[in-house]
């Protein structure tokens, strides 16, 4: 059932197959209530209440895309009456120099453009990207979650996470393996 490592070698953390998505919610919910809250979960498809279960929060990405939008809008609207008003000002047909709805096209496009480049770099910098690789991808067994197996994964970066103890905890989780990590 368990792969148990040298004691001395580092470790970033210990992963555990499940068989099904029910023993996986299961797990995650139990390793929660013991108070691990860096923990991971991996299965090749959505499972109903996991996320809720391992305890994800919400996100500052959308005041980040909202910023970013109206940063972009604000932007395309000083640009286009600096260039009508103070910059170049042409009087054609004896209208205002400040006619703000032709203004209005550009602002909105520019404001769309801030608003989804923001979304990407909250994204980017959110997700931790560029990380070419995961160290789960060093265990063998992992290409299964792209299969038919749940994996749970207990980072050795989280404050409850002990070697000993949390190799014990996953090993009570009964699953079908559990695997080190290498760090």
């Amino acid at each position: 059932m368990s792969a148990d490592a040298r004691s001395g070698a580092p470790l970033h953390g210990w992963i555990a197959e499940f068989a099904t998505a029910d023993a996986l919610l299961q797990a995650a919910r139990k390793a929660h209530d013991a108070g691990y809250r860096r923990a991971e979960a991996y299965s090749p498809f959505h499972v109903d209440g996991l996320a809720e279960v391992l305890g994800s929060r919400r996100t500052h990405v959308p005041a980040i895309v909202f910023v970013g939008g109206l940063l972009g809008g604000v932007g395309g609207f000083f640009m286009q009456w600096y260039a009508a008003v103070v910059d170049y000002p042409i009087n054609v047909g004896g209208r205002p120099l400040n006619s703000w709805p032709m203004f209005v096209p550009v602002s909105f496009e520019l404001a769309v453009l801030g608003g989804a480049l923001a979304a990407l770099l909250a994204l980017l910098v959110g997700s931790g990207l560029p990380r070419i690789t995961h160290p789960v991808f060093r265990v063998k067994e992992f290409d299964l979650a792209t299969r038919n197996r749940f994996f749970l994964y207990l980072r050795s970066d989280d404050p409850a996470f002990e070697r000993e103890r949390s190799a014990r905890f996953l090993d009570s989780l009964d699953p079908l393996r559990r695997v080190e990590v290498p760090a």
